[in-house]
């Protein structure tokens, strides 16, 4: 027991040490450092990237947006703030964190000036994803620095730094702060930057981390105050740092869950025939929470209304307010666009049907041979055979029952028993309890 547990412990360290191509720590540390500061070609490299990445948040193309993320040298600092505080450079922390607030300064300045003058206004999907941060957002930034700093401190440089500069894009947000406040909207403008901050907070941490997983030599100081001092100051910046994006991961984390049960609870709740949710929202605070829907098509009762918001607690939505509006009417304030886009998906998923439906006869009509010859072993008097879906209605009950018909006929008559045999056979190779036997 004691060799397998030796080997399995060699098998992961083999396979997960850091140490095998590591490079010296000043290597490290000087390779990070250089990236610290934004003067000279840096700086231009930075303004370059901005304008691109603006320019394709304007024209919504992703491929720019990645090409402007590549040359960026924005992620310098954060990772010399992560790993200042790794390694107690308390130099190297302030010097990361004033390029840092220059670059998000210049950043935010050049794409206003861009969004300023640009002729086009409209915010993009592209811009938009930068707006609201969800809880992956939070990952990836870890994650990404993470494997930033295992690159960085590599003998080799590899493919990882430019992938992770696209992967924890503290570029676009930056552009998409300066698109709201040229456009005045500062709902964007609060919301980029919160993305940008949790990025930035994450990407340190995952520095830190990969600092002291490395072992990393930490600074030392002659006089033993000043390095309780100067370490003291270092846990009060890692706090101030770490507690709020501790606070804002949570909220994104509630908001994420509470974003998903209301679509749930929407989709799942709102299947009423004659009646259609063509716009939805969902309003997320810290006080409250409400979902606020739009119905074309039949009215539905105050019953069904309270029904719908005593199911509100099987989706983990207790305490939400349930706003629903029926029918469209001038005192309404009605969202044209979440219509449109209702309409036009509505469509499409119902010419998606259409097209399955076209497809589907010519499957059936192969399934329904291969049954024919089945049967023909089986009865070898069986002269036709077809299958298909009937709504059969009740007349005590408006509700109809869909069910599947085959109609079979024979050149004899069929003994009862071989009947009620067929239909059992036929409920069988369907798969289909809901199947009624038509002999003629």
């Amino acid at each position: 027991m004691g060799e397998i547990s030796k080997a399995i412990s060699h098998f992961i360290e083999h396979r997960f040490s850091l140490n095998d191509d590591k490079a010296a720590e000043p290597v490290i540390i000087e390779s990070i450092r250089k990236n610290v500061d934004f003067k000279g070609s840096n700086l231009w490299a930075l303004i370059f990237a901005v304008f691109i990445a603006s320019i394709g948040l304007n024209v919504n193309s992703t491929a720019v947006i990645i090409g402007a993320m590549l040359i960026s040298p924005i992620m310098g600092p954060v990772m010399g703030i992560g790993l200042g505080i790794g390694i107690n450079d308390l130099e190297l922390v302030k010097k990361g964190g004033k390029n840092l607030l220059v670059a998000t300064m210049f950043s935010i300045l050049t794409s206003t000036i861009y969004f300023y003058i640009t002729p086009l206004h409209e915010a993009q999907s592209e811009l938009l994803a930068r707006t609201s941060p969800s809880i992956w957002d939070v990952f990836i930034a870890f994650f990404g620095g993470m494997a930033g700093m295992v690159a960085a401190s590599r003998n080799e440089r590899s493919n990882v730094i430019p992938g992770v500069a696209i992967a924890t894009a503290l570029m676009p947000p930056l552009c998409t702060a300066g698109f709201g406040i040229a456009t005045g909207n500062w709902l964007y403008f609060l919301g980029a930057i919160y993305l940008y901050f949790i990025n930035s907070v994450f990407i340190a941490i995952a520095t830190f981390l990969i600092t002291r997983y490395l072992k990393m030599d930490r600074k030392h100081f002659d006089n033993p105050r000043t390095e309780k001092k100067v370490t003291r100051y270092m846990v009060i910046m890692v706090l101030i740092t770490i507690v709020p994006s501790i606070f804002m991961a949570y909220r994104i984390v509630d908001k994420s869950i509470f974003e998903t049960n209301a679509k749930k609870f929407v989709n799942e709740q709102f299947n009423f025939p004659g009646t259609q949710v063509v716009s939805r929202s969902y309003q997320y605070s810290q006080n409250s929470k409400s979902i606020d829907l739009l119905l074309i098509g039949n009215e539905l009762s105050k019953r069904e209304l309270d029904s719908l918001r005593l199911h509100l607690n099987n989706y983990k939505l207790r305490g939400t307010k349930l706003k629903i509006r029926q029918g469209l009417n001038a005192k309404q304030k009605i969202d044209l666009s979440q219509i449109k886009a209702s309409i036009i998906e509505d469509v499409f998923s119902k010419q998606a049907a259409v097209d399955t439906l076209k497809r589907q006869p010519i499957k059936k009509a192969v399934a329904d041979t291969n049954v024919l010859a089945e049967l023909k072993v089986l009865y070898p008097a069986i002269r036709s055979f077809g299958m298909g879906k009937m709504a059969i209605y009740n007349a005590s009950a408006a509700k109809a029952d869909t069910l599947s018909v085959a109609l079979v006929s024979f050149r004899s008559a069929l003994r009862p028993a071989d009947r009620i045999k067929l239909e059992q056979w036929l409920r069988i190779r369907y798969r289909s309890e809901k199947i009624r036997l038509v002999v003629q």
